[in-house]
């Protein structure tokens, strides 16, 4: 007689081996501390994989990085050429405000010495467009000063010319004389060209009691913008607001635009001669009248 099979355990099979599957003694166990990472194995170089400076950096309008290092100059990307569009002139078809800061030179500050006045031109992002850069002649620096005649050569970022603005000098035209201006002889005046050796416009002062006027001409001698200037165009330590000339259409209907000279500051404005504005236009305004407008602030 056979005893029944045990619970679970199918007929015919062998019972279990007592302690089958017992691990030897010693045997599989893991090693102490086997698989831990090595103390500071993978962790990441300090420092590695960081952009270099200007290198993959977030693009803004105009391709430029979106931050630079102190004291670096980022050029606005110069964009494709356009059909009738003067060369070095497809950047004011994207901007409507342009920033005009006058470099300072440590020479006139400490000597009172009139340099070769120089300006960095840029868009409303800090992106510069322009670089203007005067030449004239030293005797007339020093005893002419503001009312001299000059050539201020404006390039952009390839170091192009593409932008030649000419004023001649002026015997009679002296500063606040506006009544005078009606007379050739004394009415101050620019010549735009874009590129050099084509006239797009000019700036010229007229005759009028308080307050200075300009008029802003095609290459046709044709009005195409009035400016209007405030009754004081006083400007230094003591006189701390900005100064507004207002952009009218030729009929004086409609106010398209303004040039301001902005006050730049107690020991800037006693100490040197340096000057910044702002230029406002309409988007859709033709470059060849943008130009022109950058044109007047050498002129205002």
């Amino acid at each position: 007689y056979q005893q029944p099979p045990p619970v679970g355990f199918a007929p015919g099979y062998g019972q279990p081996q007592q302690g089958y599957g017992q691990p030897q003694p010693g045997y599989g166990q893991p090693q102490q501390g086997y698989g831990q990472p090595q103390q500071g194995y993978g962790q990441p170089q300090q420092g590695y994989g960081q952009p270099q400076p200007g290198y993959g950096q977030p693009q803004q309008q105009g391709g430029a990085p979106a931050a630079a290092a102190p004291g670096q100059v980022v050029w606005m990307n110069r964009p494709a050429p356009i059909p009738g569009c003067p060369p070095g002139l497809e950047y004011l078809t994207q901007v409507d405000q342009l920033l005009v800061h006058q470099q300072i030179e440590l020479l006139e500050v400490f000597t009172n010495w009139e340099t070769k006045n120089k300006y960095q031109v840029k868009n409303s992002m800090g992106q510069q467009v322009y670089f203007a850069a005067e030449e004239s002649d030293v005797c007339a620096r020093q005893c002419c000063g503001p009312q001299r005649g000059f050539v201020m050569h404006i390039t952009d970022n390839l170091g192009s010319e593409v932008i030649r603005v000419t004023r001649e000098f002026k015997c009679l035209a002296c500063p606040g004389c506006y009544c005078l201006a009606g007379a050739d002889a004394c009415a101050h005046e620019l010549q735009i060209e874009a590129p050099p050796g084509t006239v797009v416009g000019y700036v010229r002062q007229e005759c009028s009691c308080l307050e200075p006027r300009y008029e802003i001409q095609n290459a046709d001698r044709q009005v195409v913008l009035l400016i209007r200037g405030p009754v004081c165009i006083c400007q230094g330590p003591c006189c701390t607001w900005d100064q507004e000339f207002k952009v009218y259409s030729a009929d004086m209907a409609h106010e398209v635009g303004k040039i301001s000279k902005q006050w730049s500051g107690f020991i800037r404005e006693y100490f040197t001669d340096a000057d910044n504005f702002g230029v406002s236009f309409p988007m859709d305004l033709d470059v060849r009248m943008k130009a022109t407008m950058i044109g007047a602030v050498f002129l205002i």
